[in-house]
Parts: C-alpha cells; structure tokens; sequence
C-alpha cells in the first residue's frame, strides 16, 4: 500500500508503455522460436522461491532472456579518493530487483547471461553481467524480506530525511508514531499525496457519467436519443464521485475510476448511503486481525471508546461556546463533569449513558444557536431522525450520511475493516468503525455546516419538500450543501498534539490511520481532533 508522490508519478510516465502488456500469439511455430521477442509486462511466479514479479521488459531470443528495468532518474556513478573512475553503474536495488528476475526467468527454463536498466532521466542503456554476487544477493535480500513480513511491523525511522519524500510515510507515520512513543521531536507535517482532489457530486436524474479518454464526462439528456454534454473532468483531478438518486453510471466509467483508485459513493434520493465502490487496495492482514483484537478485547475496546466519546462532548461544548450567545453556567458545569467522567467510566453501558446525557444537553441548545424560523422547528422536535420532522433535522441527518462516506473511505485506506466497530456495535449493513471515527467530527464538520448555512442565509425553508418520508433537500439546496460541506473539507486545522495543520479531509485520513497503528500496538496512547 502506497501513494503517490510527484516522483512516483514521473515514474508512471516513463513506465507508459512497458506497463501495457504484450500481445503474443499463444501457439507459436518452429519459425517463430527463432525470432527475438520483446514482452512487455510480464508476470512470473516461482513456486520453489515463493515469489511473484512483473518485468518491465524481457527480451527473448531463443533459450537466452534478458530482464530490463526502467527508471525514471539516474545511475550511480562512484566517486571515491585514490579510486578510477567506473563509469556509470547500476544501484545496488536495481541489481537485486533484476536478479531476482532473472532467478524467475530461469526457473520458466530461459538462460540469462546479462541483466539491464534503462534511466529515463540520462536516456542511458545500462547492461551488465549476470553472476554469482548478483545471485547469493538477492537471494539474501528475498530472505530478509520474508523475515520481515512474517514477524512484527518494525518501528519507522527516527527523523530520517529519506522519509520525507517516500510514498510510504503517510502510511507508516513514523514522526507520528515517535512522538507517540516519546521522542522529544515535534512531527513534520505528514506529506500530502496531491493536492486536494475534486470531490465530484452528481445529483440530477437526467444526467450519465461516462468516461472519454483521460477525463470523467457527464452528459445530459440520457433518457433521450440526444445527449448533451455538460461537464468534462480530467480523472487525475478527481478524489471521490458521489452518485445520487438515479443518475446513471456506465460499466466504463467505474473501471476507469477503480483503476485510478477513486471511490464512487451511492447515495438515495433521501440521502441514505447506498453503498460504495472502492478500488481494490493491498490489504494488510495483521491491521485487520489487529482490528479484530482489539474489538473482542472488552478492556482495548472501552478504552478506545473513551477517547472517542471524550472528543465528541468537547467538540460538543466548543460548538456551544462559539455559538450560543447566553450559555447557562450551569449547562458548561454539566459537560465539563461528563468529560471528566468519561475518562474514568469503566464499562460501555456507562459510557452510552453519559454520550446520551452529553448529546441531549447539545441538542436542547442546538436550536438557539440557528436563525428564528429554523430554532423554532427544531426546538419543536428537538432530534429526530426517521423520518425527520424538520428541515434541521433533515440537514444533520443528511451530513452525517455524506461524512460517514469521508469516513468509511478514510478506514478503507488504512487497511481498516468499517463494518467492525468498536463502540458502536457491527451489524449487517451498518459501517460501525466509520460511525466511531465520526464521532468526534460531527460537530466539528457536519454540525458547523449545518449552522453556517442557515446562520449565513445560504439556505432558506424554500430548499426543501416535505415528503412522506420527511423533510429533504431540493436538488439546488444540495448544490447549496456540497459547495459549503466542500469548503469545510478543505478548511486546514491545527492538530493538537502534532502541531501541524491539515484539512479536514486529511485529518480524517490521519485519524484513521492512527487507529490502525494503535491497533497495531505501536504505542500506547491515542487522542482524537478537538477544538477550543
């Protein structure tokens, strides 16, 4: 599991054409045999070496193979006192990568006497001999390697320099997890994949999305024999599609999307999540057993809970204090004596009562912070879901579905499983870790949404219908919605313990896989986003 960096994706580019693999006849003649042969992405699996790889390239002519790698910078070339000058050489990982190549190609029955690389960079064409070093040195390295993946995840780097540019450090954390473990270090700011991506939300029942070369295109008209284009959106400026009610989605268009690892969320008409296509990821199976643990462990579990809960009542009351103009003191004493409690609260039952108790306080002050008309229907129902009574409670309830998505997806790039919960109970079709990520977010994200809209005026009583099923949006009033739930995500935010800032939506990502390191048992502390 990796992202992408902007060396990565130089390195994409210059693996084009060798990623596409050749199209070779699957019988061949005797005349055939005696023509060299170039194969391009070409997988081979070793049952006695228990390994798999694709080469970029390998050259055939008759019993004689030659394996080639392409890179997309230079090669080394030795500089050492008193030492001539070689020339230009091959890495050291490149020749263990190509041996062990070449170890593959032997076994499917080819003789290889050179090994090459290729440095996009220099357009330089290395070719070197294939001997015994190389040999006993990958086979070494292949050793270590399932030594490693068979034991414990080591622990990162202490602030090596190396991790700052690598694909790998939003995933390992390793300033994070050091600091976690007491070394007195302030964490540099976890590298960002990409820019913020565009998060693409298409509502309107007329409309397609299909896909034209490198970009998502979304065409009007298809339940007629025109169609017209409306939008068309380069994919690699895309970060998650979310599909609403009965647009239409072409069998194309999701390849296109899962093979560049963006999620596609469906969602009903009345804002129910539906369900998600998320790409296929490398999986690491001791997070997930990790996970497992930790939610057949009463003690892990109830003390994971806590610092879920404990966040949500300070956002809770954060929100309050920002908002409502005359708080009674005697509300603030109350959840300042729940945040204590459930930090020393020693069974779930308990901690479900005191959130309860915390989250009843919030909503019966939730309706004086909104303008007039809206307070007053809110304070009439107080929280209600199915089916809302209210436009308020139709506006929670709707963000809450769109965050458990950002949610949901943050788990799946961890490695976590969403449907095994910690505090909230797995169920069938019910995603209980990305409940339990949610909680201290709600009212950091979906709630200040839900204010900010109605408190500035962007929203008024005429963006919704009262149905059979309850109050819901119009479709402009969700336009409305995703612009500001849009400039929420992207707002940057001072992580309290790390220092550094992120938005929202990387905070998510954060969390996530912070969870997945403690689950791991990395370190012995977790704490979740809070705001004062």
């Amino acid at each position: 599991m990796h992202l992408h960096n902007s060396e990565t994706l130089q390195g994409q580019l210059v693996h084009r054409k060798v990623d596409q693999p050749s199209k070779e006849k699957t019988t061949a003649t005797a005349q055939d045999k005696d023509i060299p042969k170039s194969l391009r992405s070409l997988t081979l699996t070793s049952t006695l070496y228990s390994l798999t790889a694709t080469l970029d390239l390998a050259k055939i002519d008759g019993n004689v193979a030659t394996p080639i790698e392409y890179r997309k910078g230079r090669p080394q070339r030795k500089n050492i006192p008193n030492v001539p000058f070689e020339g230009p050489q091959p890495w050291p990982t490149d020749k263990v990568q190509l041996g062990l190549q070449a170890l593959l190609l032997e076994e499917a029955g080819y003789t290889i006497l050179v090994l090459a690389v290729y440095y996009a960079q220099e357009k330089l064409y290395l070719e070197f001999p294939f001997d015994e070093q190389i040999r006993q040195e990958a086979l070494a390295c292949l050793k270590d390697a399932k030594r490693t993946s068979t034991g414990s995840r080591p622990l990162p780097l202490v602030n090596d320099p190396k991790c700052v540019g690598c694909s790998m450090q939003p995933v390992c954390l390793p300033d994070e997890v050091n600091f976690q473990l007491g070394v007195e270090q302030s964490p540099r700011k976890i590298w960002p994949p990409l820019d913020e991506g565009i998060q693409v939300f298409v509502q309107t029942k007329d409309l397609k999305i299909g896909i034209r070369g490198e970009c998502l295109h979304i065409t009007s008209g298809s339940y007629s024999s025109t169609e017209v284009e409306t939008k068309a959106i380069p994919i690699a400026n895309i970060e998650s599609v979310s599909v609403f009610g009965y647009v239409q989605v072409t069998t194309q268009a999701i390849h296109a999307l899962t093979r560049a690892g963006i999620p596609i969320a469906f969602i009903s008409s009345a804002g129910g999540l539906l369900g998600l296509i998320e790409p296929f990821q490398s999986i690491s199976s001791k997070v997930r057993i990790g996970q497992v643990q930790v939610a057949q462990d009463s003690r892990l579990a109830l003390e994971l809970s806590k610092k879920l809960v404990l966040s949500k009542i300070i956002n809770q009351r954060t929100i309050l204090q920002r908002n409502h103009s005359s708080l009674p003191e005697t509300v603030m004493a109350e959840l300042s004596q729940l945040e204590l409690a459930s930090k020393d609260v020693d069974a779930a039952p308990s901690l479900l009562g005191l959130e309860g108790r915390a989250a009843a306080i919030y909503f019966q002050f939730f309706g004086d912070i909104l303008k007039k008309e809206f307070g007053e229907l809110f304070r009439e129902n107080g929280r209600k879901r199915r089916p809302p009574p209210d436009p308020v409670n139709s506006l929670l309830s709707f963000a809450y579905t769109i965050l458990s998505k950002e949610c949901y997806s943050a788990l799946k790039i961890a490695g976590l499983e969403p449907s095994i919960g910690v505090y909230h109970k797995s169920s069938p079709g019910r995603p209980a870790l990305a409940l339990d990520l949610m909680e201290p977010f709600r009212p950091l994200i979906a709630d200040s949404v839900v204010i900010s809209l109605i408190n500035r005026g962007e929203l008024g009583l005429g963006h919704f219908l009262k149905t059979v099923s309850g109050y819901q949006l119009t479709d402009h009033g969700r336009k409305i919605f995703f612009n500001a739930y849009s400039r929420r995500m992207d707002t940057n935010i001072t992580h309290p313990v790390f220092g550094y800032k992120l938005s929202y939506r990387r905070m998510l990502i954060l969390h996530a896989r912070m969870i997945a390191a403690w689950m791991l048992n990395e370190f012995g502390s977790l704490s979740f986003l809070t705001t004062r």
